[in-house]
């Protein structure tokens, strides 16, 4: 049992059950470790992923779903600015959530390319960060954003 999946742009095939979470075949098939697991029940947003450029928690996202649909990862995002703001206000302490955070950012700016901080915030409300650094994640959005 086979399907076929477009990952960052490639098509690949993927021996795994339709049910199997999108997750697992992106860390485990496919080599993609940047998409974390954190709760398993899409609850977090540590393993967001774009399915045709929309945020979607990977973790309970059956591989069926995306057959015919676009995934795009953290590493498929080749040093997008989100990124490279986040580095340049030292917006991570961990990092261990950062690439759904990643995710959810860069769906919003390309949907809202000078979003007000109360709109970042709201697209980052499912991300849980233990460490603490939405403030300094928000400012470094903020500086894409103008």
């Amino acid at each position: 049992m086979g399907l076929e999946v477009e990952v960052n742009g490639a098509r690949r095939a993927v021996d795994a059950a339709p049910d199997t979470p999108l997750l697992y075949v992106l860390r485990n098939d496919l080599g993609l470790p940047g998409t974390r697991y954190g709760c398993g029940t899409g609850q977090c947003g540590a393993c967001y992923v774009l399915v045709d450029r929309r945020p979607m928690a990977s973790c309970d996202l059956p591989l069926s779903y995306v057959a015919n649909r676009k995934v795009v990862t953290v590493e498929g995002l080749d040093m997008h600015p989100v990124q490279q703001a986040l580095i340049e206000h030292q917006a991570a302490q961990c990092g261990y959530c950062m690439s759904g955070i990643i995710i959810s950012a860069v769906s919003l700016l390309a949907e809202n390319s000078c979003p007000q901080e109360s709109e970042i915030r709201k697209a980052l409300d499912r991300h849980l960060c233990r460490c603490g650094s939405h403030n300094r994640v928000v400012k470094a959005i903020l500086s894409v954003a103008r």
